[in-house]
């Protein structure tokens, strides 16, 4: 497989206002996520072209505090100018036999070591998705024993929330995550600006 052509998007990471300030003064940049429940594994998370629902995610951490070690007392967003790179990109038919056959490889592992495998849990939506993390870092770790070139970046769609009307194909929730496991992914930071220009102002009630 050929690494895909560069490929540019806007992503939107919602984290406490103190963490966007220092960022966007170039004091720090944004640190990975290593839960071994993030959905796509570990690495700096975006929500794909949805500054809002960077937003909601900011004020869920805020109102549930235990949410693994991220820490959200005013929430907010930044965003980021993000190059794809070497993307497995689950949007893309080729990409999905790897995984298959990493979570084939995780279940051997697993069998040998006589332990169970973790499992998604959470619901209706699965939101502890320690499943799906252990199968994303197999694949990247057995590309690595394998001396294969390592994926840059994750991408994926989710399906979450209820649905808009009866028997309807649509979530109310649905979006698309980004995971950048190499941080030269990230071209610059900026602050999300609305219609008119100004910085773009969120709220509880937006």
């Amino acid at each position: 497989m050929n690494p895909a052509s560069t490929t540019f998007i806007l992503g939107y990471h919602g984290c406490d206002a103190s963490v966007a300030e220092i960022v966007l003064a170039g004091e720090a940049s944004l640190a990975a996520s290593e839960n071994d429940y993030d959905w796509l594994g570990h690495g700096v998370y975006f929500w794909e072209h949805n500054v809002q629902r960077a937003y909601e995610f900011a004020r869920e951490v805020r109102d549930r505090p235990h949410h693994g070690r991220q820490m959200v007392k005013q929430p907010a967003v930044i965003g980021a100018m993000v190059d794809l790179a070497y993307c497995l990109n689950l949007f893309d038919s080729r990409y999905i036999g790897l995984v298959r056959q990493a979570y084939d490889d995780l279940v051997l592992l697993h069998k040998g070591a006589q332990e169970p495998l973790p499992s998604n849990t959470g619901g209706r939506h699965r939101p502890v998705r320690r499943l799906d993390c252990a199968v994303i870092q197999m694949l990247h770790r057995t590309r690595e024993d394998r001396g294969d070139p390592p994926f840059d970046t994750v991408r994926a769609a989710f399906a979450e929330g209820g649905r808009l009307y009866p028997n309807a194909g649509f979530a109310a929730k649905t979006h698309i995550q980004l995971c950048v496991r190499n941080p030269a992914c990230i071209k610059g930071y900026f602050r999300p600006l609305g219609e008119d220009g100004k910085p773009l102002i969120l709220n509880d009630h937006a």
